[in-house]
């Protein structure tokens, strides 16, 4: 039985990164996930828009839930996004909404002209959430076509998905800042270890001070490559943006040579379910995963 989803695939991955957002659309059918996209949803504000005008931060993002409510009225299960800072900044105005009727009042009195309103309590989970807690691991073991053998993939979470813990529901019964691991397991591949797996990419102060976030991802995926890693893997289109897009200078920031693929989450999914590299974009990343992977028969790590 299909489970249906609200769907929210972030701006980043419409605009910068359309791979991303297209992949999940390939992988939903496989996972026997039904998308139904919030195509008017707007931008959730990345944290940014908050920090300068906080109500107006939630008033987009209460749009956006209330959108989602019509949806889950109609059916859908639960909203789901592929953003890690999308979640991040989702769950900072959730909790602020849910923690106040009053203010959950005066924001709904500026989505009323549009029929819009939204009520208390809705579930938001990040595609990673979703795979473990509403699919199963067991279920996407079994969906496995193009095992990832021998592919050494380091998890990267970015930070709007592991802190704070008590906003992000990270607890015993829901240990999510361990997922990562779990999922490239389940997939066939071998979990790399390495020191930046839980810190920040370095995206949000790139144009504060672009030389430390250059700095700071290229520290993340030359730790990732002295522990032999194949490939990164992020659930969040921001870090694959600084990770990816922006490796070149990162290079050159660190003073090292990096040439380490990253993918997003539903994109590593993809290929275990048996899509192409073609099908899933992998082509318009600037650092090509098949520098490392050989595609012929099971997914192989290359030698040397």
């Amino acid at each position: 039985m299909s489970k249906k989803v609200a769907y929210w695939p972030g701006c980043v991955s419409r605009g910068f990164t359309p791979e991303l957002h297209g992949s999940m659309a390939k992988v939903a059918p496989l996972l026997d996930l039904e998308l139904i996209e919030l195509d008017r949803a707007c931008c959730s504000g990345a944290g940014v828009i908050a920090e300068h005008n906080q109500e107006l931060a939630d008033t987009l993002n209460a749009r956006t839930f209330a959108m989602a409510q019509q949806e889950i009225r109609n059916g859908a299960d639960l909203m789901m996004n592929i953003c890690s800072t999308c979640q991040g900044a989702h769950s900072e105005s959730q909790e602020r909404l849910d923690a106040s009727a009053e203010y959950r009042a005066q924001v709904n009195e500026t989505l009323k002209p549009d029929g819009l309103e939204y009520t208390a309590g809705i579930s938001n989970k990040n595609f990673l959430w979703l795979l473990v807690e509403e699919i199963g691991l067991e279920a996407l073991k079994s969906k496995v076509k193009r095992p990832l053998t021998d592919l050494k993939v380091g998890p990267f979470y970015g930070c709007y998905i592991v802190r704070p813990k008590s906003r992000i529901g990270i607890d015993d019964e829901h240990p999510r800042d361990t997922y990562l691991p779990l999922v490239i397991e389940a997939l066939g591949g071998t979990v790399i270890d390495y020191a930046g797996s839980h810190k920040c990419c370095g995206f949000p102060i790139i144009t504060m001070n672009t030389e430390a976030s250059l700095a700071q991802a290229g520290r993340h995926l030359g730790d990732a490559k002295d522990a032999d890693a194949d490939c990164l893997v992020t659930p969040c289109p921001l870090c694959h943006l600084n990770l990816d897009l922006q490796q070149p200078l990162a290079a050159k920031a660190v003073g090292r040579k990096l040439d380490m693929p990253v993918l997003h989450l539903p994109q590593l999914v993809g290929l275990a379910l048996g899509l192409s590299p073609k099908e899933i974009g992998l082509q318009r990343h600037v650092v090509k995963p098949t520098s490392v992977i050989d595609w012929t028969t099971s997914v192989v790590g290359s030698v040397g």
